[in-house]
């Protein structure tokens, strides 16, 4: 493989550095450097990041091709910024099994735009009532180590505890979807005010609150590992906090959706707002950018969920649930993490590449940006505006809530092992 010049990027938002790429690996960082025969590329004072990790995509690859698939998935993901994804398990047929796993795994390697880490089920067919097989997913050769049930809860605190319990054996970790089925049947949108005058079914925060409080006590109880996804209530960062001040061992992530989006946006009827967990208040915004900030939240994640025209383009009621994400997340975090003070560039790379690599145990990936470590990054020109236009997505799916709108940032660049999958914003 040839070397690659990064001149003048500002490495995690500092002073302008030069980056040489040799190989798969990172040669050098400073300034001034040469290297003969080396392409260059002119950074002009755009911020260099690790190559970021998405803990919570969909990429519908088997059975839903029609909204997405692997090539498609992660061809977004790199246009996003991103270097691997962790796929999440409801598939058609479900990720529950190690061929499963193993062929999503595998498509990811033959396209190459990212890394595929495949989530495995926790429970059979997502159906809440007997263990998946956790152990030999572990031991595939996709090496499952993130289970979860996401689009489900799992709500039979004895599943839950056995699949802790399961996991804990091989440092594996379960990520739960925090959402009680009985308290949001025919629920459409966060209950409130606005679901009250619009007369749609409140889905209400006490139903993702319950589940984390039981979820993190039995996680203390058996000494495993827990993760909240799509985390989106003031109050679930409450629970988060006093969980982690007594040590327990969860993690937690928020989506870009949840810290810009209010429930006022479902005043429209527009179902390209209708996500699970529903946009909740301003008051849920700001807590849930503060949790963030501090570190309550340690992660953000996408739940890419892309849907096609017609899952969308009907009645609110009849609507899929869902958005798509992975080509506009690190624009959204500029937005309301960077540009409001509350997050550095270093932060971000924290947040968005090295604890969701952490988490997921995903090897060579949320490394420091310096000699010796591989060379999975991601260029963004920070200084860029534009109104997000979903007819050049990289995703087969267009359901995004941010079409018009104007978003800050773009990613001109991004390296997987030294391979150029972007190149100036586009496809390599």
């Amino acid at each position: 493989m040839s070397k690659i010049l990064i001149r003048g990027a500002k490495v995690l938002g500092g002073e302008p550095q030069d980056v040489l790429i040799d190989g798969e690996t990172i040669a050098e960082v400073g300034t001034g450097l040469s290297a003969e025969g080396a392409e260059t590329v002119e950074a002009d004072g755009k911020v260099l990041l690790p190559g970021l990790v998405d803990l919570h995509t969909h990429l519908r690859e088997p059975g839903r091709e029609d909204s997405e698939t692997v090539l498609t998935g992660t061809r977004a993901a790199a246009s996003g910024g991103y270097t691997a994804v962790f796929a999440m398990a409801n598939t058609f047929p479900v990720a529950d099994t190690a061929g499963v796993v193993e062929q999503v795994y595998r498509l990811g390697r033959e396209h190459g735009y990212c890394d595929v880490q495949p989530i495995g089920a926790v429970t059979v067919g997502l159906e809440g009532k007997k263990l998946a097989e956790l152990g030999a997913m572990h031991e595939s050769a996709a090496g499952v180590t993130v289970f979860s049930d996401d689009g489900k809860c799992v709500d039979d605190a004895v599943i839950m505890r056995r699949a802790l319990e399961y996991v804990k054996a091989f440092g594996g970790v379960v990520a739960q979807h925090a959402q009680e089925p009985r308290l949001t049947e025919g629920a459409q949108m966060n209950e409130g005010v606005v679901s009250a005058e619009l007369g749609l079914g409140g889905w209400p925060a006490v139903a993702e609150e319950s589940i984390i409080a039981r979820d993190v006590l039995l996680a203390e109880h058996v000494g495993s590992r827990v993760h909240i996804c799509h985390l989106s209530t003031a109050g679930s960062v409450e629970i988060v906090r006093w969980a982690k001040s007594r040590g327990i061992d969860v993690t937690a992530e928020v989506t870009p959706h949840h810290l810009l989006l209010t429930d006022e946006l479902v005043r429209s009827y527009n179902p390209v707002y209708k996500v699970n967990p529903p946009l909740r208040t301003e008051r849920d915004v700001l807590a849930l950018r503060e949790a963030l900030a501090d570190g309550t939240i340690d992660i953000v994640a996408t739940d890419h969920a892309p849907h096609p025209h017609e899952d969308k383009d009907c009645e609110w009621a009849a609507a899929a649930m869902g958005m798509v994400g992975l080509e506009t997340a690190l624009s959204v975090v500029q937005q309301t993490m960077v540009e409001t003070g509350l997050l550095d560039w270093a932060a971000v790379a924290d947040r968005m590449s090295v604890k969701p690599a952490e988490i997921g145990r995903a090897q060579g990936h949320g490394r420091p940006v310096s000699a010796g470590e591989p060379a999975n990054l991601t260029l963004v020109d920070t200084a860029y505006r534009g109104e997000v236009d979903p007819a050049g997505f990289a995703s087969r799916s267009r359901n995004t809530p941010y079409e018009g709108r104007e978003l800050p940032g773009r990613v001109t660049h991004t390296w997987l092992r030294g391979r150029a999958t972007l190149v100036d914003g586009k496809l390599a």
